[in-house]
């Protein structure tokens, strides 16, 4: 990960460093699936290397920063992200696509509960509502 930060990390950044590695890499398989160092894909790992290197740059989750009179901003377009490791809505899309899970919509039959009789044998239905008519003369053995 040092590779693709701009300067040389100190022992407390590392340590920051490998915590942030540790996140990313639950949140990835949180999006994805049960991935381990040598069965993620590539992207996988780029996307991981990617929310760290985010995150060592703008720790605190700053979103405007003054010198003059040491003015500090935090946007809540970040929302609960800000100050964490995090992935983007595209990168966790991307992530749930490498896994397999992609979203799909189903048609699902539902009832109330006991609300579906089966009709009596040997008798047909009355429009209406009235009482059903007796079409055979054995409940049983219809035919």
């Amino acid at each position: 990960m040092t590779q693709r930060l701009d300067w040389a990390l100190d022992p407390d950044e590392t340590r920051i460093a490998a915590a942030a590695l540790e996140d990313a890499s639950e949140l990835a398989r949180s999006y994805g699936r049960d991935w381990d160092t040598a069965s993620a894909p590539r992207l996988v790992r780029t996307l991981v290397l990617k929310a760290c290197r985010r995150y060592m740059n703008n720790p605190n989750g700053y979103t405007q920063s003054r010198a003059g009179d040491e003015t500090l901003g935090w946007s809540d377009a970040a929302g609960e992200n800000a100050g964490t490791v995090y992935f983007t809505e595209e990168e966790q899309k991307l992530l749930r696509g490498l896994a397999g899970k992609s979203p799909s919509l189903a048609s699902v039959p539902i009832s109330a509960w006991e609300s579906q009789r089966e009709a009596p044998v040997g008798v047909v239905p009355v429009a209406g509502g009235g009482k059903p008519f007796p079409l055979f003369s054995d409940e049983v053995e219809p035919w």
